[in-house]
């Protein structure tokens, strides 16, 4: 047994030597391979190199290896040159970035771009024999500002601001001693024309205006489909309309459309009265256009409401008084802007006026205020229409005939119907009532009829009394006599004149 496993274990050596000998084999073929591989990349180059040194004598080797070890040492110590020369500038550079930070913490001197230049040094080089001004050598822009202290200044630095962001208007705060741009600010605006624009949105809705469906389409497509939509209006072709004039009576929901036109778009909204822009001061009431215009320009997309138009919109006519010259003047500056060389598409102006029979033409012809929305009174439905919005939260009596109450306010306008609503509920309170019930909307719509006609037909009064005083006793008396002749009593008369009357009656009769 021993011998037959002494010559198996001679086998298993046997086969892993060969199996280690085939190993070693592919080994050295898979280097040498690699080598052949490495030998063919390599360049004829190095045998040139070779065959160069190899012709060389030992001294010429050993200058080749000198001016060699002198080039090491010169490349070295132009790089500690170079390495002392960068820490230098990122010293100064950080120097003068906390010079710029300190700079930007002092006070500004504000100041105006006027101009903006470019330096052109070839002009000045032309001349043969003269001095070239270090300025003139420098190429780039230049510019020429104007400081709150009144001062021109020409700057050949601009500053800490890029040129290319610059521009001629553009407001800027300089450095107090060097002038030098340091920043831009924001465009300056009236602080009246600021005011103007909406913050919040207003929370009525197209569901809360009653009887207008009609008018709320025509201003969906002047207003608000040319910004939600525009490239719609690009494939088909044509202009959207600059704006719109809503007029009708007062009191037909003119005011209350545009508040909701307001809260259903996402434009900037700015609202502003005609009697706003009636200034005292010559060219105020156009300045205050021309910067609300160009603050709508900068917030675009943005709608302009004007209210009563006819503050400033009336027709042109000769007259003498300044007050009516600067009024025309206000509306010119109104007309360039709504269709002048620097009218924008992305601006819409939404105008209301109750007489638009007194607007003068120009505004109303096409191009400007294109789309024209009437707004009459409400017929019968609209205004059961109008009365239920008002009435929604309200708690009302089911049993309401809201036909009848429209049937019984004829001639009334929506302001006119909020006012029956609440005065309805008023009389309910009145009364202890918790419903608001139909008894409470006829006493109401009589209670406003009632007004209505006390405002139209006020009667006049027979009589009136005149106060009189002791103060006034001396200049009154002067008068008595004629008093006496004309409509005072002898008696009346008499009391006066010693002093006990406290009131002079004259009859109307």
């Amino acid at each position: 047994m021993s011998t037959l496993e002494e010559l198996d274990d001679l086998d298993r050596r046997e086969r892993e030597d060969k199996k280690k000998d085939q190993d070693k084999d592919k080994n050295n073929k898979k280097e040498g391979d690699g080598d052949a591989e490495m030998k063919d990349a390599e360049p004829e180059a190095d045998d040139i190199l070779d065959e160069e040194i190899l012709s060389l004598s030992t001294e010429d080797i050993l200058m080749r290896k000198r001016l060699l070890e002198n080039d090491a040492r010169i490349m070295k110590s132009e790089y500690q040159r170079l390495s002392h020369e960068r820490a230098t500038m990122k010293d100064k550079i950080k120097e003068n970035q906390e010079k710029i930070a300190n700079n930007r913490q002092l006070p500004y001197l504000v100041g105006n771009v006027v101009e903006l230049l470019d330096l052109d040094p070839t002009a000045e080089s032309l001349e043969e024999g003269a001095n070239i001004d270090l300025d003139a050598t420098r190429v780039g822009k230049s510019a020429v500002i104007k400081t709150s202290t009144r001062q021109t200044i020409f700057l050949p630095l601009i500053g800490l601001v890029d040129p290319e962001k610059l521009k001629p208007g553009d407001l800027i705060g300089v450095n107090k001693d060097s002038y030098l741009i340091l920043d831009t600010l924001p465009a300056e605006y009236d602080s009246r024309v600021k005011a103007m624009e909406v913050d919040e949105k207003p929370q009525e809705k197209y569901t809360d205006v009653g009887g207008l469906d009609k008018q709320i389409d025509e201003l969906v497509e002047a207003i608000v489909w040319p910004m939600k939509e525009a490239e719609r209006f690009k494939k088909i072709g044509i202009k959207a309309p600059k704006g719109a004039l809503m007029y009708g009576p007062p009191g037909t929901g003119k005011t209350l459309l545009a508040r909701a036109c307001a809260a259903q778009t996402d434009a900037t909204f700015l609202k502003l009265a005609g009697p706003q822009l009636v200034q005292m001061f010559i060219g105020d009431g156009a300045k205050l256009v021309r910067d609300c215009f160009a603050l709508a320009k900068e917030k675009a997309p943005s709608i302009i409401f004007i209210d009563e138009l006819d503050a400033v919109g009336t027709k042109r006519f000769d007259s003498e008084k300044s007050g009516d010259r600067e009024v025309q003047r206000t509306m010119l500056e109104l007309l360039n802007q709504l269709d002048g060389f620097a009218s924008d598409d992305r601006i819409k102006v939404l105008a209301a006026t109750n007489r638009i029979d007194v607007l003068d033409p120009a505004l109303l012809r096409s191009g400007r205020l294109d789309r024209k929305i009437e707004f009459p009174l409400p017929n019968e439905e609209a205004r059961a229409q109008i009365l239920k919005i008002h009435s929604r939260k309200m708690k009302v009596n089911p049993g309401v005939n809201w036909g009848e109450l429209a049937r019984s306010t004829d001639e009334f306008g929506g302001a006119m119907l909020k006012a029956v609503c609440v005065e309805a509920g008023m009389i309910a309170l009145r009364m202890g009532k918790n419903q608001i019930g139909h008894e409470h909307y006829v006493d109401a719509i009589s209670e406003v009829q009632a007004k209505k006609k006390d405002v139209s037909d006020s009667p006049r009064e027979p009589r009136a009394c005149v106060p009189f005083t002791d103060h006034a006793y001396r200049l009154s008396t002067s008068m008595l006599n004629l008093i006496a002749f004309s409509t005072v009593p002898k008696a009346m008369t008499h009391l006066l004149r010693q002093g006990h009357g406290r009131f002079i009656e004259i009859g109307m009769q």
